[in-house]
């Protein structure tokens, strides 16, 4: 069986996962046909590890999966975190303060480190669905006690695009500054993404960017489909990604990356 790249890599929500947080037979037959020809799967992940294991647990996934916009690498299958950056609370906490001088006051959430690190959730701060642990705190004091790996951000009125761009206006040279989803803002160290981390896990397997093949639907995906040899769109993606997207397949619900996998499966190999 041919099938062209070594490495195939694929965000979680709205890619892998459909709407009710499951991936569909179609999908993981896909994915086994696919490693069975030799390509590796690896997940890569706006969610911190906490908020992944499950879901990989679910899947039987044992391979690496890198959680945290590229933050951790963990090792699904020894339950193992091989790496992890954090974010440095002092520059994040100046970077807080010169966005709120530009937008006013934020509600946050912040994602502790760690292979069983909490999201802890401060006043205001909206939790979006599913089944994903967070501990409220009145005191938003407490989310600055311990290693954090980033912070989210809410506005009462500002669209999500809308408070990614003031944030990064305003704090571009402290920190990164992701959309990640609905209601999901994120500040992140300098430097990070998606394409650092998927680059590192890479380097463990001997693979490189030329070898890579990646499905995402989040302007978070975006350092990650430059980082790939080829970028997969997902057709429920944000407009953002599909502008540099090398091609559009069929949303989450409708097995968008089945449909691409099957195809490149079915290829004859070029000679």
């Amino acid at each position: 069986m041919n099938f062209p790249y070594k490495l195939v890599a694929t965000d979680l929500d709205g890619t892998l996962l459909r709407d009710d947080h499951t991936v569909s037979g179609r999908t993981r037959e896909a994915l086994a046909a696919v490693t069975a020809a030799g390509a590796a799967h690896i997940v890569v992940t706006g969610r911190a590890v906490p908020w992944t294991k499950h879901i990989l647990d679910d899947l039987g996934y044992d391979g690496l999966a890198v959680c945290g916009q590229g933050a951790q690498v963990y090792h699904a299958g020894e339950h193992r975190l091989l790496t992890s950056l954090t974010l440095d609370r002092r520059l994040a906490g100046l970077a807080l303060s010169r966005i709120e001088a530009e937008v006013g006051p934020l509600a946050l959430a912040a994602s502790r480190d760690g292979l069983d690190g909490e999201v802890l959730v401060g006043p205001g701060y909206r939790v979006q669905e599913g089944p994903l642990p967070a501990l409220f705190v009145d005191d938003p004091a407490e989310m600055w006690s311990a290693p954090l790996n980033k912070v989210y951000v809410q506005h009462p009125e500002l669209s999500d695009d809308a408070l990614a761009k003031a944030a990064r206006e305003a704090v571009g040279s402290l920190v990164d500054v992701v959309m990640a989803g609905p209601g999901v803002v994120e500040i992140l160290p300098l430097g990070l993404s998606k394409a650092t981390g998927l680059s590192l896990a890479a380097r463990r397997l001997g693979l490189k960017a030329a070898d890579t093949l990646a499905f995402g639907d989040m302007p978070n995906d975006i350092p990650m489909f430059g980082w790939a040899r080829h970028g997969v769109a997902m057709a429920n993606a944000h407009e953002e990604l599909k502008a540099v997207a090398h091609q559009v397949t069929a949303s989450n619900e409708d097995d968008g990356i089945a449909v691409v996998l099957e195809d490149l499966l079915r290829t004859p190999p070029r000679r």
